[in-house]
């Protein structure tokens, strides 16, 4: 079993596509392992995407991370980061393959609905960056 994290972000969170993502990650056969709706502060947002700092995009994507409630999620399947980036699909939303959840809910490269981690170590940051031990339900 592998754990990977989540974000159903402010667009889709605002737009009201939280309950039919959830719906498609459990259909997809991911268990939740945790889950709770935060409101990220600028600085937090900063800090969880510091890999980025030096990125054009950086001070838009942190704007927009505080911009509004996101879903954090933990979720736990066999292979689970890259079954979670499959059901995502493309960062373009454009280029996303049908019926990946960033083609029906996204809407630009920035606004594509949902985030995951893209490897083991960047779940573990993720995953403990939102998460304590104890709230990830075993």
């Amino acid at each position: 079993m592998e754990q990977t994290f989540a974000i159903i972000k402010p667009d889709a969170v605002s737009s009201g596509h939280t309950g039919a993502i959830l719906q498609r990650i459990e259909e997809a056969g991911f268990r939740v392992a945790a889950m709770r709706m935060v409101r990220m502060t600028k600085a937090e947002a900063e800090g969880f995407y510091a890999v980025h700092r030096e990125r054009p995009f950086f001070d838009s994507l942190t704007t927009f991370m505080s911009s509004g409630p996101a879903v954090v999620l933990a979720l736990e399947a066999p292979g689970a980061i890259a079954g979670w980036r499959a059901l995502m699909g493309a960062t373009d939303p454009a280029r996303a393959e049908e019926g990946t959840l960033r083609r029906r809910y996204g809407s630009s490269i920035e606004h594509n609905a949902t985030h995951g981690s893209d490897a083991p170590e960047t779940a573990a940051f993720e995953l403990g960056y939102f998460f304590r031990g104890l709230e990830l339900v075993r």
